[in-house]
């Protein structure tokens, strides 16, 4: 629906049994990541591809992170909500960069 929240990924994608891409939702549920139609398995296995040989610069971002909210975090600003407000501002600063339809 339109009106729902999105969700936010708890973990990277990874394959399910079926060879779909998945990921953990904040809220525990796994997700099937949905291609385009024009997708296909050739495209799948080259995203994953994409994602395993970044591995090592998500898990510096992923660190980063894990740095900002620590050092943001406090009595005011409980862990949680520090995430929130690291995904927003990230999202913010780079979606201009990123354009929907580009």
């Amino acid at each position: 629906m339109a009106d729902e929240l999105p969700i936010t990924p708890h973990a990277a994608p990874s394959r399910n049994r079926e060879g779909q891409l998945t990921y953990i939702g904040d809220d525990g549920r796994r997700y099937v990541v949905g291609l385009p139609p024009e997708s296909d398995e050739a495209t799948l296995d080259r995203v994953m591809t994409m994602l395993c040989s970044g591995n090592g610069l998500i898990r510096q971002i992923e660190s980063l992170c894990h740095q900002w909210i620590a050092l943001v975090s406090s009595g005011d600003l409980d862990q949680r909500a520090a995430l929130e407000l690291l995904l927003t501002t990230l999202e913010t600063a780079l979606e201009d960069s990123y354009p929907e339809n580009g």
